[in-house]
C-alpha cells in the first residue's frame, strides 16, 4: 500500500520525466527558439548527454521507489523527501547549470526553423493592393533578426555578466625597481591556476570517495561555485588522474 509520501514522490518523478521528454524535444531547437518556447528561469542550456543521464537516473529512482512500495517499506520515500529538503536547505550552492522544469501547458508557439537557415532571412510577402486606389503600400525594410533583451529580464542579466569588461591592470609606477620575488611567489606568478588545480583535485577525490563515477566528475565540479569552467576542469582531471586516485584512497 503506497503511503502519501510514496504518492508525492512518484508524482514528482513523473513530472520530472515529462519535463525531460520536453527538453529532449527542445534539444534540436536553435538558441532563439529555445529561449522563447518556455518561460524559463535563468539557467545554462543543458546539453543532450546531460538530459539523457538525468532521464536514466530518474527512471532508476522511480524503479527503486516502486520496488520499496511492493516490499512494504514505509520509510523509504520519507527519507528521500527529507534528503531533498536538507540538500536544498543546507547543501545547495548558487548555480545556474541545472535542468529547469518544462511543462506542456506552458509551451509557447514558436516558428521553428533549422539552425542552418538562421542567417538567411525569409523574403517579405508582397502587400495586398488597396481596395479603393489599387495602389500598393511601400514595402517595409526587414528588421534585424532577433529581439532586444529587456534590461531587467533574466537573459538581460546573464548577458550583462558576459559582456562586463575586465578591470584594467594597474600600471607600474615609473622609476621603481621590480621587487625580487621568492621561489614560491615566482611559481604562483607563473602558474596562477595552481590553487584552482588543487581545489579541483580535492573535489574530485572527495566525490570519488562518495561513490561518484569518473565521467560524472567534470560536470559536478564545474557546477560548484568559484571553480574553473568545464573544459579546464576536464583538463585538470585528465592530467592528475593518478594523484586523484591516490588521494581518494587516502594514500
Amino acid at each position: 500500500m503506497a503511503t502519501p509520501a510514496d504518492q508525492r514522490l512518484l508524482e514528482l518523478l513523473d513530472k520530472w520525466l515529462n519535463s525531460l521528454e520536453l527538453h529532449t524535444k527542445y534539444s534540436s531547437l536553435d538558441d532563439d527558439s529555445y529561449w522563447k518556447i518556455q518561460p524559463w528561469v535563468e539557467h545554462q542550456r543543458p546539453s543532450r548527454w546531460i538530459l539523457d543521464l538525468a532521464k536514466q537516473k530518474t527512471i532508476a529512482l522511480q524503479t527503486q521507489v516502486k520496488e520499496r512500495i511492493k516490499m512494504g517499506d514505509a520509510k523509504f520515500s520519507d527519507s528521500l523527501e527529507l534528503m531533498t529538503f536538507l540538500a536544498n536547505l543546507v547543501g545547495s550552492e548558487h548555480i545556474e547549470r541545472f535542468i529547469p522544469v518544462a511543462e506542456a501547458q506552458s509551451e509557447r508557439a514558436v516558428a521553428l526553423q533549422p539552425p542552418d537557415d538562421a542567417l538567411t532571412p525569409a523574403p517579405a510577402p508582397a502587400p495586398a493592393p488597396d481596395a479603393v486606389t489599387g495602389t500598393r503600400e511601400m514595402p517595409k525594410f526587414l528588421a534585424a533578426r532577433g529581439t532586444p533583451v529587456a534590461v531587467g529580464s533574466a537573459r538581460g542579466a546573464r548577458t550583462e555578466r558576459k559582456v562586463a569588461a575586465a578591470p584594467k591592470p594597474a600600471l607600474r609606477p615609473a622609476g621603481k625597481q621590480p621587487v625580487k620575488l621568492t621561489a614560491a611567489a615566482k611559481a604562483a606568478r607563473t602558474d596562477p591556476s595552481e590553487a584552482a588545480r588543487e581545489q579541483v583535485i580535492a573535489d574530485a577525490a572527495r566525490l570519488v570517495q562518495w561513490g561518484r563515477k569518473w565521467y560524472e566528475l567534470p560536470e559536478l565540479i564545474a557546477r560548484m561555485a568559484d571553480r574553473p569552467p568545464l573544459p579546464e576542469v576536464r583538463r585538470i582531471l585528465k592530467e592528475n588522474k593518478a594523484a586523484i586516485d591516490q588521494k581518494a584512497r587516502g594514500v
